[in-house]
């Protein structure tokens, strides 16, 4: 499969139209998990047709006007996998509540109660038959990129339109789909708890 890989600097360019997508599929990439101490680093993007758009973000001011945008319209359907951690660090970085997200490491545990294993990888083999390499996922992603670590970048993004797709479909049949539409609306809510660092499960006696 001949993926469409595009690294841009600083911000998405002004001739890119994701505006007029229905739906975008979104990664991110961080130097460590802390949000407090670790940097954002890259932004990608896919609108679902082998495209990857990537966008190593100017770490003096991560002014993005044009990335911003596009995250904050909500028209467009946002498809994150484990949307908790990379929202998290979009706001903190970028200043900016991502709209109308749907997250397909929650469909998965809420659809495939078969399976404990919920990973990006493991979907991708399930629904699409395709073994993907995690390799370079502990990589240094805020220098030069090789091309080795933009097809990582790259293969975060181009499947997750069509594990949506799957998921959601299990989910209608197994009459989870409302379940799961109440469990994202919170999650505005899951990542400023986040950032005021409640990161266990309040929920919990």
């Amino acid at each position: 499969m001949q993926i469409d890989i595009k690294l841009h600097k600083n911000d998405l360019p002004d001739e890119i139209k994701l505006d007029e997508k229905k739906s975008i599929a979104i990664d991110s990439e961080f130097s460590g998990l802390n949000v407090n101490r670790d940097k954002l680093y890259l932004v990608q993007i896919s609108s679902g047709n082998n495209d990857a758009h990537i966008i190593q973000l100017n770490r003096e001011n991560y002014d993005a006007p044009n990335l911003k945008r596009i995250l904050q319209n909500k028209e467009i359907k946002k498809i994150f996998h484990f949307s908790r951690a990379d929202m998290t660090f979009i706001k903190k970085y970028l200043n900016v509540d991502v709209q109308n997200v749907h997250c397909t490491k929650i469909m998965s545990k809420l659809a495939r109660s078969y399976s404990d294993k919920h990973g990006l990888k493991d979907l991708v083999k399930e629904f699409l038959g395709i073994e993907i390499s995690k390799q370079f996922q502990s990589t240094d992603f805020g220098g030069e990129l090789n091309d080795k670590q933009l097809k990582y970048c790259a293969n975060d993004v181009i499947h997750l339109h069509k594990i949506y797709s799957s998921l959601k479909e299990i989910l209608i049949r197994e009459n989870r789909y409302d379940l799961y539409i109440k469990a994202i609306s919170c999650i505005h809510t899951r990542v400023d708890l986040d950032l005021a660092l409640f990161t266990e499960d309040i929920w919990s006696h």
